[in-house]
């Protein structure tokens, strides 16, 4: 509910004129407050409630939605949050921290003198006064609420509405119908019985009185009858029939119990004609329909529910790492009945391992979340770091519903937010400053996300001053990562950003400059196997692009051998596999060389000579694997094609943690071990030793 709240305020800044977005953050803080006082949080509901009279003064039109308001209930949001995190930490009961914020909002709500001083008079709904002879004596509301079958199954406890009640107003008659409670011998334990008749004296408008049974709507049949409503209305009650029915004349008699009409008055209701159960009797007009939104609302959210079950992250885990098993033993199986040759064995091998994929295909989707919730949260980072730096800035998002693993988008979380506030601080410019170049003044922050060849890629962007190459340089000079000499293209310049202590910031801020966090990225990266490149055009904006794989767990991989060991080339990276094409040149560097695959030229990397496995036999044969990381594509050197092969990715120690080229390793089912290919190290290997050696010869040319 903060996260919704958060969402609609954001959502009212951008325009506040929409009645519908007031109106859902203002539901979103009626529902933190009542669900804390079916908990007893009053500290919450007592804070919460100035933020409620903040926002019903401005539906009503009396308070302007504006910069300052908004800004105002963004803190009070994060209040909140605080104040729930006490609870969390095992606090009975949690109060605002800042007393001067509390003070802020009555001073917008415009509270009297006496209020302000009296802070806790004005944390309840209105009630109405101890005596009869008060002005609101009258204002007296008659509830019937009987709660269905499964409302205790449901979770729902109905005495904590009933213990609810007085803090909107005096609960003055509570009156049982005992018509559906069954003899002892048929009682059903977790069944419930409760009819209740009662009446409510409070100043509180219709929806604070509907809202205190919000989430109890489709567990009770609610009918709420608002002071001096006349007798004819009470005929909703009955199901029609016989007047003298003993369930009539019992209903009539808990009326009459409750205070809520005298003896000469109760004869004046009589039942009605069948007719449907409503919620509660609609007003009239416009009024009627904004009362039916919330009962919607909470049947089409109560629907939703339904269909998802919680389940504990751990257990997901086990679920995952038990399928991984089953897949080895399922490829050891495989290898048996091929040794065995047995037809008979295999093909009921085969067919195992057909369901064992299907299995984990099925298991690996129920840890796959969309990326839009986390994407969701930068809108407000984006405003405050905006808001902070003077200037004007736009968030667009797009992709939100691709999918990738939960563990992953927890842990991809911190970079993001990196790029996203190093975008804004470095990227963009003031407003001025944009003007002055000729563009709008304010500015442009992109979050996209896609699924390309196997992969989630995420990209950050902006349309600000794109990244200065020379003084990038510069200062990679000055802190000794490269030499003068050095020849950089522009990529390996723009790279050098995520050097660890790296900073072109001329002062530093409470948001950047100390040449922290986008070295952390860059790992942080790095550690999901995955990588990350910078395209800047200067004057045009940067885009920073990260590749991650979709899962962690298991992967379809493609088994090769090269001296005797076994690799894992993931199979979603692979082209196409070749034998050597006789079109091939050796570069420089022995483990890198040029091949022409159907007059595209495009470098390759011989694994033996990359890993230093010795030289090659005399008259070995080998194989090309073509592979694809982004738009790069180029060829690895084997020895031979081994096929499919489901593999489960194991970590390897700490001792390999800086082994290039390799990101994890796998069980066969012959119970040796397979390294699995880190493709996007071994095509930037590839790519870096070419270019070197091409300038080197190059170089050598010159002089010569």
């Amino acid at each position: 509910m903060l996260a919704q709240f958060e969402h609609a305020l954001l959502a009212l800044e951008n325009d506040p004129s929409d009645p519908e977005t007031l109106n859902a953050a203002f539901r979103a803080a009626h529902t933190i407050k009542g669900s804390s006082g079916l908990f007893g949080y009053q500290g919450v509901v007592h804070f919460t409630h100035e933020v409620e009279a903040v926002m019903d003064r401005m539906r009503q039109g009396q308070l302007p939605v504006d910069a300052t308001s908004i800004a105002l209930l963004l803190r009070a949001r994060d209040e909140i949050e605080a104040m729930l995190a006490q609870l969390a930490q095992g606090e009975t009961d949690a109060t605002a921290t800042d007393q001067a914020l509390e003070e802020e909002l009555r001073a917008l709500r415009g509270a009297t003198p006496a209020e302000r001083r009296e802070g806790t008079k004005s944390a309840e709904a209105p009630s109405a006064p101890e005596g009869e002879d008060g002005p609101r004596a009258k204002e007296e509301w008659h509830l019937s609420v009987h709660f269905k079958a499964d409302a205790l199954r449901d979770g729902f406890d109905p005495v904590s509405f009933v213990q609810y009640l007085p803090r909107i107003g005096s609960l003055e008659a509570v009156v049982l119908l005992a018509d559906r409670v069954p003899p002892l011998e048929e009682i059903d334990p977790e069944a419930c019985y409760l009819d209740l008749e009662m009446r409510l004296r409070s100043g509180a408008d219709r929806a604070t009185v509907e809202g205190v049974f919000e989430f109890a709507r489709d567990d009770c049949r609610l009918h709420v009858f608002a002071p001096g409503a006349p007798a004819t209305a009470f005929h909703v009650l009955f199901e029609g029939g016989d007047p003298e029915a003993p369930q009539h004349r019992r209903l009539r008699e808990a009326l009459l119990a409750c205070g809520t009409f005298d003896a000469a008055s109760i004869a004046a209701i009589a039942p009605a004609a069948p007719q449907p159960a409503v919620a509660a009797p609609a007003p009239s007009g416009g009024a009627g329909k904004a009362a039916e939104a919330p009962a919607r609302g909470a049947r089409a959210a109560r629907a939703e529910e339904t269909r998802f079950i919680r389940v504990a992250a751990d257990k997901l885990d086990r679920l995952i790492d038990l399928i991984g098993e089953l897949v080895i033993a399922g490829s050891g199986a495989q290898l048996i009945a091929r040794e065995e040759g047995s037809a008979r064995f295999a093909e009921a091998a085969q067919r195992i391992a057909g369901l064992v994929e299907e299995t984990r295909d099925s298991a690996l989707q129920l840890r796959m979340v969309q990326i839009g919730d986390t994407f969701a949260r930068f809108h407000r980072v984006v405003r405050d770091t905006a808001r902070s730096l003077d200037k004007e800035i736009e968030l667009l998002v797009t992709g939100g519903d691709t999918e990738l693993d939960k563990s992953m988008v927890e842990m991809i979380s911190d970079p993001l937010m990196h790029l996203v506030r190093n975008a804004i601080d470095h990227g963009l410019e003031t407003p001025a400053e944009r003007q002055a170049a000729g563009k709008p003044g304010g500015g442009k922050v992109a979050l996209h996300a896609y699924h390309d060849s196997g992969s989630i890629v995420i990209e950050v962007s902006d349309d600000g001053r794109g990244l200065d190459r020379t003084r990038i340089r510069a200062k990679a000079i000055e802190r000794g990562l490269i030499g003068e000499e050095d020849v950089l293209g522009d990529e390996q310049t723009d790279l050098l950003i995520f050097a660890p202590g790296f900073s072109t910031a001329a002062a530093v801020t409470d948001i950047s400059g100390r040449g922290v966090g986008m070295d952390v990225v860059k790992r942080n990266i790095e550690a999901l196997r995955g990588t990350v490149r910078v395209a800047s055009n200067p004057g045009r904006g940067t885009t920073v692009q990260i590749r991650l794989p979709l899962t962690l767990a298991i992967i379809d991989g493609f088994l090769v051998e090269v001296a005797g060991a076994h690799y894992i080339v993931p199979l979603d990276q692979v082209v196409e596999c070749i034998e050597r094409p006789g079109e091939s040149r050796q570069g420089c560097d022995p483990a890198t060389g040029y091949f022409d695959l159907r007059g595209e030229v495009l470098p390759f990397l011989d694994v033996r000579s990359f890993f230093a496995l010795g030289p090659a036999s005399e008259g070995s044969r080998s194989s090309m694997i073509v592979v694809r990381n982004g738009p790069a594509k180029v060829g690895l050197l084997v020895e031979r094609l081994l096929g499919e092969f489901q593999t489960v990715i194991k970590p390897l120690g700490r001792i390999f943690s800086r082994v290039r080229g390799i990101a994890g390793s796998t069980i066969l089912g012959s119970g040796e071990v397979a390294l699995i290919l880190d493709v996007p190290a071994l095509v930037g290997s590839a790519a870096e030793r070419v270019h070197y050696g091409a300038r080197v010869h190059a170089a050598e040319a010159q002089k010569s």
